[in-house]
């Protein structure tokens, strides 16, 4: 048999391409450390979605007029992880009770908030949210995340890029 005809005959390869979900749970620094821990997530950047304003800046977001909430994009492999999984990581980072509120921060910046890619991304976190309300975990308590079509994502300054691996650590309330 011919190497050609050999490798093509003991190998077959999965050919799922990188996808990307996008996601806000308050203080980005802090959510996108948590997702940069998990194996299959391939990068993150951390940005604006969800708002009106064009290309905001950490400023104009802060003043809570411009509808943006501070949120993470990831891109992952699903061969290595699953949306689900990253659902699960999202839910567990933060309050979902809470709203546009985490911790110490207030402002709708620091909303909950699920922006889906596909069709099947916003069943998974619809599923996931009824899963977790139904669950008892929350003690009654409504969960406030929206679920919502991914709106153009404005990446933040670069100061904020994987601003806890630059800086060796830090606190945010996750």
């Amino acid at each position: 048999m011919s190497e050609e005809n050999n490798n093509s005959s003991t190998v077959q390869l999965n050919t799922k391409k990188l996808q990307l979900a996008t996601f806000a749970a308050g203080c980005f620094w802090g959510v996108e450390a948590a997702f940069r821990r998990i194996e299959g997530v391939k990068s993150t950047a951390v940005g604006y979605t969800g708002g009106w304003f064009n290309n905001p800046t950490y400023r104009d977001v802060c003043t809570d007029k411009t509808g943006h909430a501070e949120a993470v994009q990831i891109q992952f492999d699903p061969n290595e992880v699953s949306y689900e999984d990253l659902l699960e990581v999202f839910w567990s980072i933060h309050n979902p009770t809470t709203k546009n509120r985490q911790g110490p921060d207030i402002g709708s910046q620091y909303r909950s908030m699920i922006a889906y890619h596909t069709t099947e991304q916003q069943l998974a976190a619809k599923k996931s949210k009824e899963d977790l309300q139904s669950s008892g975990k929350l003690n009654g308590r409504r969960i406030v995340t929206e679920i919502v079509p991914v709106s153009p994502f404005h990446k933040a300054e670069e100061y904020h890029q994987k601003y806890y691996q630059k800086r060796g650590g830090g606190s945010c309330y996750i």
